[in-house]
């Protein structure tokens, strides 16, 4: 897998993510390959949730957001508790605004102009409590998506 973003980028890119969490509860992550695997990004993105064991947050928080950057495919997916909360149109509306810098190949601005769309939402509806909050997931990006391997003989 090659990464589209320069070592800066995504130390920029974790940075957001530590800042958005620092009010919330809530959990985001970043997931990057190259092309995806199904027909639809979505559905890759509930994969890739699951792989990551995303759904296993207290709250039920979570956010991913998953892009195949070489086969231009990007979605935001939330778990069950921040679904419930946010308004119907938040996910649309925050991946046509990651999308809109996603289309002059600004991957990096996008992610995190839509990790600080999601970290609002998640302060708004999740606050942090210092008695029983604490960081549930890993912060850092998470790569996938290279050619499969050949088993080794």
């Amino acid at each position: 897998m090659t990464n589209p973003l320069t070592p800066e980028q995504e130390a920029a890119l974790v940075a957001a993510i530590q800042q958005a969490e620092v009010t919330t509860s809530g959990e985001i992550r970043v997931h990057l390959e190259d092309t995806c695997p199904t027909p639809e990004p979505l559905d890759r993105a509930a994969q890739v949730f699951a792989e990551l064991n995303m759904h296993r947050t207290a709250q039920r928080n979570g956010v991913l957001f998953y892009l195949a950057w070489k086969s231009r495919q990007f979605a935001v997916i939330g778990d069950a508790g921040i679904n419930s909360a946010v308004p119907d149109d938040f996910w649309e509306t925050t991946k046509e605004t990651v999308l809109s810098q996603f289309r002059t190949e600004k991957y990096a601005a996008g992610l995190e102009h839509g990790i600080r769309m999601v970290g609002e939402q998640l302060k708004r509806y999740f606050p942090y409590n210092s008695v029983t909050d604490k960081n549930e997931l890993d912060d850092s990006i998470s790569f996938g998506g290279g050619p499969p391997q050949s088993p080794r003989v």
